[in-house]
C-alpha cells in the first residue's frame, strides 16, 4: 500500500450518510498535499455479502474488507481511519439479511434453531458478524482515549445539561455477591507456549470436548469462570421483589451486544424472571412460537400476531397483568411502549448507564417522567464503579462541566485482549458436571464444577500487548504530566496475574518523578471522582471492559457525549488506527433523516480522528503537507466548536451537511493564514475565498433539501447514487470542491 494513504471506513446508519458528505471534502483537501483517501467497505451489509461468495451472482460478490483491513492493521504503513459501525445483535442480522434478499441477493436465511449440518455451517458464518466482530480484527494496539482540548474548551464554555441530585436518591446498583463471573473466575499465567483444550466432564464421565488446539504464548494470561444459572435467577427474582418495595424503575443494564454469547443469554433469564406468571402459564403455545428470549421480550411480543386473536389476547392480558402487579420497567421509548427489557441492543451499559447517571440518577417511566432507578447489572465486575459514581453524587451532587476535570484512558484491547475476545470460548453448559482446561501435556491448569444452564467462559490476554499497554500509559503520563492508575483488584483472579506483570514491566520504563498507582475500580472511581470535581485530570489505564465502560462514562460527565472523544490506536507494528466515536444514536438519527430529509449526526469525531491520522502519516513518512493540514484541521475543529457549528436537531436548520461546509470553510482559511507552506497557503487562500463569498448560496440550497422524506433505497444497504444525491445537494459547494 502506498505510504500516503489513509483508509477510510464505510460503515453503517448516520455515520455511513454523513460520510458521503465529508468525505468529497477530506478527497480535496488531502489530495493537495499527495495523501490518498480510499474507502473499504465493513458496513453489515458488506460483512455479511463477504460470508457468501457462493450464494451469489458473479457482479453481486464484495471484497472481505475486513480480512484486508485487518492485514494492514499489522502492516507500518497502516493509516485507518474508522467510523462507528453496527455491533449485530439477532434482530437487526435478520433484518439486514431480509433487506439484502429483498434487494436480490440469494444469501440464506439466518437459522435460529440449526439442525442439519448446513445449517450450522451458515449460522457459524452469520456468527462471524454478529456483535463486536470488527473492532477486534483491527485493534493491533492498544487504546489511547481522551477530550481533545477544544472540545474540553468548549464544554467549560458552554456546559451540557447535569440533572440535579438528592442525598435521599433511592437510585443504586444491584450486582450478584456470588455465583457471578467475577467470583468464580480462576486466572493462570503459562511459563511456555502450548495449546489447551476446554472441555466438559458429564456426571457419567462423558467427555465433549468443547474447544480444541487452542494456542498459548509464553507469558499468556488464561482465565476461566462462570455465571451460575441458579445463583443469577435467584438474584434476579430478589431484584424484582426489591424493586417493587422500594418503588423504584426495574432497569437491566448489559452489553448483549459485545458479550454476544453470555449476555444475551443472561438477558433472556431476566426477561423470563420479570415476566414469569406469562412465562410458566403459556409455557406450550411460547415454546410452540419458537420465542427466543434471548432476543428480547420483543421477540415474543412480536410472534403473537400468529396466534388466534382470542388467544394473542389472553397472552397479552397476562402481560398486562405482570405490568400491573410487579414494578415498574425502565423505558426505551414510553409512547411505543418499548421497555428495557424489549431488544437487548437497545440499553448497552457503557452509555445507558452515565445517561441514568447525568440525569439525576433516574431513568424515564410509563409515563414519560423521570423516576429513580435501580440498575441491575449481574455480573459484579465493574458494578461498583457506578455505585461509586452515584454515592459520590449523592454525596456532592452533579458535576460541574465548567470547572470538572478529565479523565483520559489507556486501554488494554490489542490482540483480542481480555473479555471481548472471549465470543469463541463460551459456553450454555449442556448437562451438570465440570468444565476443565487441560494443557497439551493432559494437565488439568483449572476445573470448575457446574450445573445444567451454567455459562461458563474464557478469555485470554496476551504478553506482548501488556508490555505495550505499560509502556503506553507511562508515555501517556509524561506526555501529560498527569497521574496513572491502573484499574486492578488484587482479589481478582485475573487482576492479580496482571498485577505481577505491571510491576515487572513498568521497570523497563523511566517512572522518575511520575504518579503512578494501582487500584480496585471502586477505589479508582472515587480517586478519580474526587480530582476531576478539583479540576484535575487523571489517566484511567484498564483492561478492555472496563477502557470501554470508562470511555463513556467520563466524557458524557464531562463534555455531554462521548462520541467526542479523540480515540487513538497506536498499532503495535508502528501504523495507527484513528476511530471517530459511538454510533448509539445513529438509528433515530436515520429514521429522522428519511422522514424529513434532516440529518442531525454530529461528525465532530471524524474531524478530530483526520488531524490525527494527517499528523501520524506526516511525521511517520515526512510529509510536510499532511502536518499543516492537520494543525490546521485541528484549528478548523476549534474555531467550529467556538461558533457553535455542530447540526441542529431541528428540520430547516443546520444539520449535517451544513456542520461540513463551516468546517470546509474554516480548514480553507486556517490553511490560507498558515505560513509553513506557502504554496498550500496559495492555493487555499482562493478556495476560502469562494467558499466565504458563496456562504449565504450554500447554506440556502442545503436547507432547501430538507422538509420532506428522503429515499435512500434502505436501511442496512442504501443504494449509493441516492445517498451522494441527498448527501452533496449543494452544486455550488460540489463545484468548488471540485477545482481544487
Amino acid at each position: 500500500m502506498s505510504k500516503h494513504k489513509i483508509i477510510y471506513t464505510m460503515t453503517d446508519e448516520a455515520p455511513y450518510l454523513a460520510t458521503h458528505s465529508f468525505l468529497p471534502i477530506v478527497e480535496a483537501f488531502a489530495g493537495s498535499s499527495g495523501v490518498e483517501v480510499e474507502t473499504r467497505d465493513i458496513s453489515l451489509a458488506a460483512r455479511i455479502l463477504a460470508l457468501f461468495p457462493d450464494f451469489l451472482k458473479e457482479d453481486q460478490k464484495v471484497s472481505d474488507d475486513l480480512l484486508f483491513l485487518g492485514d494492514l492493521a499489522k502492516q507500518p504503513e497502516a493509516n485507518i481511519i474508522k467510523l462507528p459501525n453496527i455491533s449485530a445483535s439477532v434482530p437487526q442480522l435478520i433484518a439486514a439479511i431480509e433487506e439484502l434478499q429483498a434487494d436480490g441477493f440469494a444469501i440464506p436465511d439466518f437459522p435460529e434453531e440449526p439442525k442439519t449440518a448446513e445449517e450450522k455451517e451458515i449460522r457459524a458464518r452469520y456468527n462471524k458478524v454478529k456483535g463486536s466482530a470488527v473492532n477486534p480484527v483491527l485493534r493491533e494496539g492498544n487504546s489511547d482515549r481522551r477530550a481533545p482540548k477544544p472540545v474540553k474548551a468548549y464544554a467549560r464554555k458552554h456546559p451540557h445539561r447535569m440533572g440535579k441530585w438528592s442525598s435521599d436518591s433511592k437510585s443504586h446498583v444491584s450486582t450478584m455477591s456470588h455465583g457471578d463471573f467475577m467470583n468464580n473466575e480462576k486466572s493462570h499465567t503459562f511459563d511456555e507456549a502450548t495449546t489447551v483444550k476446554i472441555q466438559h466432564v458429564a456426571k457419567d464421565g462423558v467427555v465433549t470436548v468443547l474447544k480444541d488446539n487452542l494456542a498459548i504464548l509464553k507469558g499468556e494470561i488464561l482465565d476461566g469462570t462462570f455465571m451460575s444459572k441458579s445463583a443469577l435467577v435467584d438474584f434476579l427474582k430478589e431484584q424484582v421483589a426489591d424493586a417493587k418495595a422500594k418503588d423504584v424503575l426495574f432497569s437491566l443494564h448489559m452489553k448483549a451486544t459485545m458479550m454476544k454469547v453470555s449476555d444475551p443469554i443472561i438477558f433472556g433469564h431476566a426477561v423470563e424472571v420479570f415476566f414469569a406468571p406469562v412465562f410458566e402459564k403459556h409455557a406450550a403455545t411460547i415454546a410452540d412460537l419458537g420465542v427466543d428470549v434471548s432476543n428480547g421480550f420483543g421477540d415474543l411480543i412480536s410472534k403473537l400476531d400468529e396466534l388466534p386473536s382470542e388467544k394473542k389476547a389472553e397472552i397479552l392480558k397476562d402481560i398486562q397483568a405482570c405490568y400491573d402487579e410487579r414494578p415498574d420497567l425502565a423505558m426505551v421509548n414510553s409512547d411505543k411502549g418499548i421497555t428495557n427489557l424489549h431488544v437487548p441492543s437497545d440499553v448497552i451499559i457503557d452509555a445507558s448507564m452515565p445517561a441514568m447517571i447525568r440525569t439525576s440518577g433516574q431513568m424515564w417511566d410509563k409515563n414519560g417522567e423521570q423516576k429513580d432507578t435501580k440498575a441491575v447489572i449481574p455480573d459484579s465486575s465493574y458494578a461498583a464503579i457506578y455505585q461509586e459514581t452515584i454515592d459520590f453524587c449523592k454525596e456532592h451532587g452533579a458535576f460541574d462541566p465548567t470547572t470538572m476535570g478529565s479523565v483520559p484512558n489507556v486501554g488494554l484491547m490489542a490482540q483480542k485482549a481480555e473479555e471481548y475476545g472471549s465470543h469463541d470460548k463460551t459456553f450454555e453448559i449442556a448437562a451438570d458436571g465440570k468444565v476443565q482446561v487441560v494443557d497439551a501435556g493432559g494437565n488439568v491448569i483449572m476445573e470448575h464444577e457446574v450445573e445444567k444452564g451454567d455459562i461458563w467462559r474464557a478469555c485470554q490476554v496476551k504478553d506482548l500487548p501488556i508490555q505495550d499497554w505499560v509502556k503506553l500509559a507511562v508515555r501517556r503520563s509524561r506526555e501529560s504530566e498527569t497521574p496513572i492508575v491502573f484499574w486492578l483488584d488484587e482479589n481478582r483472579a485475573h487482576d492479580a496475574e496482571l498485577i505481577k506483570k505491571v510491576n515487572l514491566y513498568l521497570k523497563d520504563s523511566d517512572t522518575d518523578g511520575l504518579e503512578i498507582h494501582i487500584m480496585s475500580p471502586a477505589k479508582a472511581t472515587r480517586f478519580s471522582l474526587e480530582r476531576i470535581k478539583d479540576g484535575k485530570d487523571t489517566i484511567s489505564v484498564t483492561g478492555n471492559v472496563l477502557r470501554d465502560y470508562n470511555t463513556d462514562l467520563f466524557p458524557i460527565l464531562e463534555v455531554g457525549t462521548s462520541a467526542k472523544m479523540l480515540s487513538i490506536v497506536p498499532l503495535m507494528n508502528g501504523g495507527g488506527l484513528f476511530e471517530t466515536g459511538a454510533g448509539g444514536s445513529a438509528p433515530k438519527h436515520v429514521q429522522q433523516f428519511v422522514e424529513e430529509g434532516h440529518l442531525r449526526w454530529d461528525s465532530l469525531g471524524e474531524f478530530l480522528a483526520l488531524a490525527v491520522s494527517l499528523e501520524h502519516l506526516g511525521k511517520t513518512f515526512d510529509n510536510k503537507g499532511a502536518i499543516v493540514l492537520g494543525e490546521a484541521l485541528d484549528k478548523a475543529t476549534s474555531e467550529f466548536l467556538q461558533n457553535d457549528r455542530s447540526p441542529s436537531r431541528k428540520v430547516n436548520e443546520l444539520d449535517n451537511r451544513g456542520s461540513h461546509f463551516y468546517l470546509a470553510l474554516y480548514w480553507a482559511e486556517a490553511l490560507a493564514e498558515q505560513k509553513e507552506d506557502e504554496a498550500l497557503g496559495k492555493k487555499f487562500y482562493d478556495v476560502a475565498l469562494e467558499l466565504k463569498a458563496n456562504t449565504e448560496t450554500i447554506l440556502q440550497e442545503l436547507v432547501d433539501a430538507q422538509g420532506s422524506p428522503v429515499d435512500i433505497g434502505g436501511y442496512y444497504s442504501p443504494e449509493e447514487d441516492l445517498v451522494n444525491s441527498a448527501m452533496r445537494p449543494s452544486a455550488t459547494l460540489n463545484a468548488i470542491l471540485a477545482k481544487i
